[in-house]
């Protein structure tokens, strides 16, 4: 019984977990005229995360695109050369360090390594 109940909880905790990252909304990316295709073209495979912690170039936003259209990713063609000015503005190698937001299982570790020591 005690296991049932065990593998219950952990059942739980995964979906749960899965429900917590469902996929990002395009209001997580910056502002601006192709936000809502940015969004569109590349939050339907992946979060916002992987974006937004990048600080590539031009010319590497340029070859992600093409990766990535290659993988699937639905753009435009028309929109392409707008995308990746988008992508290399607000994520260039010039913009500051991407800073992980903070979570509560981080606060928890800290709390039970200081407790241990």
């Amino acid at each position: 019984m005690f296991k049932l109940s065990v593998s219950a909880l952990a059942v739980a905790l995964i979906f749960g977990g899965v429900a917590a990252g469902a996929p990002s909304s395009s209001k997580e990316l910056p502002a601006g005229p192709m936000q809502e295709k940015a969004g569109a073209a590349c939050l339907s495979c992946h979060e916002a995360r992987i974006i937004v912690q990048q600080r590539l170039s031009k010319a590497a936003w340029t070859k992600e695109m093409d990766k990535m259209t290659k993988w699937g990713a639905e753009v435009d063609p028309q929109d392409r050369e707008a995308l990746i000015d988008y992508f290399s503005e607000n994520f260039g190698p010039d913009q500051s360090a991407y800073v992980a937001p903070k979570t509560a299982g981080a606060s928890v570790s800290k709390s039970r390594s200081k407790a241990k020591h």
